[in-house]
């Protein structure tokens, strides 16, 4: 089995986000993107495609966005090219099958940086025994390598919200 690197803890904004200002730094990554003439993709699984959905917001996106995942089904990311072997030993809900997803995108659709999320809001998943609400990793790959990362999100008033806090996380890493 390969070795993985280092997770790196990363928080949030205490409370709730403001939708407004995470809306504003996608238009300013996804403006950055296009001027340094760079692709993007996800794979999402408790995002839900917030990422990439955040990304396409913006006037003149489709030159960044190849495609997305929406990976819910751990039997999904196993068919976009996650080892199943991975998800065995480390679980779903761990920085190492963050890792494979963030690389399995990009690899995908060739793609310059890929984005891998995977974990539990505000809920225990009945279907799998490592779900801890609150508890999300993801991972970042581009041409320096994947660099994987954990957050333990606060509860949050909604699902969106939840998205939402994940989503501010990530852009702050993107960016």
């Amino acid at each position: 089995m390969r070795q993985f690197p280092q997770v790196t803890e990363v928080k949030g904004v205490p409370g709730v986000i403001d939708e407004a200002s995470v809306r504003e730094k996608y238009r300013r990554l996804t403006l950055r993107l296009i001027e340094r003439g760079l692709t993007i993709t996800t794979m999402e699984s408790c995002t839900s495609g917030q990422v990439v959905s955040l990304i396409t917001d913006t006037e003149g996106s489709s030159a960044v966005v190849k495609g997305a995942f929406v990976t819910y089904a751990n039997a999904t990311k196993v068919q976009q090219g996650v080892p199943a072997e991975v998800i065995e030993k480390y679980g779903v809900y761990s920085a190492e099958t963050a890792v494979e997803m963030a690389e399995a995108c990009k690899k995908a659709y060739g793609a310059d940086i890929g984005v891998g999320v995977t974990g539990s809001f505000g809920n225990i998943d009945p279907n799998n025994a490592d779900s801890v609400p609150g508890e999300v990793y993801f991972a970042i790959a581009d041409h320096e390598g994947t660099k994987p990362f954990h957050c333990t999100v606060p509860p949050q008033p909604s699902r969106l919200a939840y998205k939402l806090y994940m989503a501010d996380v990530i852009v702050d890493k993107l960016i």
